[in-house]
């Protein structure tokens, strides 16, 4: 299968461009490969990418491709968390599917390897395979393994909980700095559930990435040998024509739907899924927020990983990893075994012999921790829209949960009344004008919910906001509220005092006010809008709600 480069005399000139990269005259007649690659020197899940493009692109030649590796930027959320460079995040990822679009349309490549690792990032180039729609598998960087601290396994999530825990007085610095020094103990995406690992996870069940994508360390030479392997698996796939369309299909996404609610992955997967979905394609009525609890109420919750539970993505790996998830969710009924893969065969093929290895990590359904899934929309007076919490990281306490509102403006005045103590057991903190538009950018308030939870808070103070949380994030944080305040949502009149009434059973989320007083507030209601410029500003311009999935308006 040639490339567009290889036979006609009028691409002399662009052959002569390719010479000087040091082509041969053989590599100038093998089909294209374009390996978009993310590695960086500020992000732990990036810094060995180069590593993994290299063996993707070993595995491409020894198919007979030509593999070309090409960049792609990408944010660290930890890193960014917590500060203004949060609200580049989330855009970042329309940046992200639009240049891998551009650098391998312009080129001319005729199939492509995703080579990335952490949230915005996937996602993005996820978006990015379903626009350009040839043969595409993706190969992650793969998991950090955790950290230990006094012989307990620790994560990023323990450590942003252990800065609310040395604020709130319970340990000292050199304990905070023990927790800082052995958090994160090798590259690779944070150790937990958290968002990097959840899409990393959903890849496959997406049916984009091959067995282990999820799971595998960053550290394991197995991780090496998986991107050999997804370079033969593209070549398979462009031989056999098999693209994107044909394996990210109405029923694909339901299946990572329904994996997504059994591993109880971020609640930022619910935002991606619907990007993805978009750029796919497929309408509002195969892939919405409306779905999601009809499907967490069928799809037991079969993993408690970091920071749900005790359990950490190292010890996934172990137990089957995702495709003995997929196996258990199969035979109980809840999976479309008939969708294509990446690795050229149907789902019920490509898992036919995983084994579940430890039922203490990965739960039989028979012995599932919940009957209902890891994530739950609720709806109300408060989010007409929507909003969304990782139910499988509340604690049961906060459930259904009633009390006062405390309202802030934004992450850092939230976090300035948390620090100093004036946050009080059965509050509910308001944290608004930090969704797509009000951030803008939809920042992560991991900061805010790790330290209600250090200060011993997690089970009598609940979080409500427009904005967005880390996959790190447990407790009763409720995001992705809509409409948002910068649009005039209800959660932009809520007073200090006002009582806000959650149910997480029952999906519900409201305030105490009669429909009558929300509409004398709104009457006299001017949402405010924070200065901005460069490519925030046109962000905020262009950004849709995160129950579209926060894309660009078409």
């Amino acid at each position: 299968m040639n490339n567009i480069f290889s036979d006609s005399n009028d691409m002399s000139p662009q052959r002569s461009l390719l010479r000087a990269l040091g082509w041969t005259d053989e590599e100038m007649q093998k089909p294209l490969v374009g390996i978009i690659c993310a590695q960086s020197e500020i992000i732990p899940g990036h810094m060995h990418l180069d590593d993994i493009a290299k063996a993707a692109a070993e595995g491409v030649i020894a198919a007979g491709g030509k593999p070309v590796i090409m960049p792609s930027i990408g944010v660290c959320d930890g890193i960014a968390m917590g500060h203004a460079g949060m609200r580049y995040s989330l855009p970042s990822r329309e940046i992200i599917a639009d240049s891998a679009e551009i650098l391998l349309r312009a080129h001319g490549m005729q199939a492509a390897i995703f080579v990335g690792n952490c949230d915005k990032i996937i996602p993005g180039m996820l978006m990015a395979a379903a626009r350009v729609n040839i043969p595409s598998v993706f190969v992650s960087g793969g998991p950090m393994l955790a950290g230990r601290v006094r012989g307990k396994k620790t994560s990023l999530s323990t450590m942003f909980e252990q800065v609310g825990a040395f604020n709130a007085g319970k340990i000292d610095e050199n304990e905070l700095k023990n927790y800082e020094c052995n958090a994160c103990p090798t590259c690779g995406s944070c150790s937990g559930m958290f968002t990097a690992n959840s899409l990393n996870c959903l890849c496959e069940a997406l049916g984009m990435a091959l067995p282990g994508n999820g799971t595998i360390p960053m550290v394991y030479s197995a991780r090496l040998a998986l991107a050999k392997r997804a370079g033969g698996a593209v070549m398979n796939l462009l031989n056999k024509n098999i693209r994107p369309s044909d394996i990210m299909t109405p029923a694909a996404f339901k299946n990572a739907e329904t994996v997504d609610m059994a591993i109880g992955a971020s609640t930022n997967t619910v935002l991606h899924l619907i990007a993805i979905a978009r750029e796919a394609g497929l309408t509002g009525e195969q892939v919405s927020i409306d779905s999601l609890n009809e499907i967490s109420e069928r799809t037991p919750n079969l993993c408690r990983l970091a920071p749900a539970g005790e359990h950490y993505i190292e010890e996934l790996n172990e137990a089957g990893g995702i495709s003995a998830v997929m196996k258990e969710l199969l035979d109980a009924g809840l999976l479309d075994g008939g969708v294509m893969t990446a690795s050229g065969v149907t789902l019920a093929e490509l898992v036919k012999g995983a084994i579940n290895r430890d039922p203490e990590v990965l739960r039989p359904i028979k012995d599932a921790y919940s009957a209902q899934g890891g994530l739950t929309i609720l709806k109300g007076n408060l989010a007409e829209g929507g909003s969304v919490v990782k139910k499988s990281a509340v604690d049961p306490k906060m459930l259904k949960h009633s009390g006062p509102a405390r309202c802030f403006d934004s992450e850092e005045d939230a976090m300035h009344a948390i620090s100093s103590g004036k946050i009080k057991a059965g509050d509910v903190v308001v944290i608004r004008y930090e969704g797509p538009k009000g951030g803008p950018g939809m920042r992560e308030m991991l900061t805010p919910t790790s330290a209600i939870v250090g200060a011993g808070l997690g089970d009598t103070v609940a979080l409500i906001t427009d904005g967005r949380f880390s996959g790190a994030t447990r407790g009763a944080a409720i995001g992705h509220v809509c409409p948002e305040a910068a649009e005039g949502g209800t959660i932009g009149i809520v007073r200090d005092g006002d009582i806000i009434d959650i149910d997480i059973p029952a999906c519900t989320l409201s305030v105490r006010l009669t429909d009558e007083e929300i509409a004398a507030r709104k009457s006299c209601f001017a949402p405010k809008e924070k200065p901005v410029s460069g490519y925030l500003k046109r962000y905020r311009d262009s950004v849709t709600s995160a129950s579209e999935g926060a894309v660009f308006r078409k």
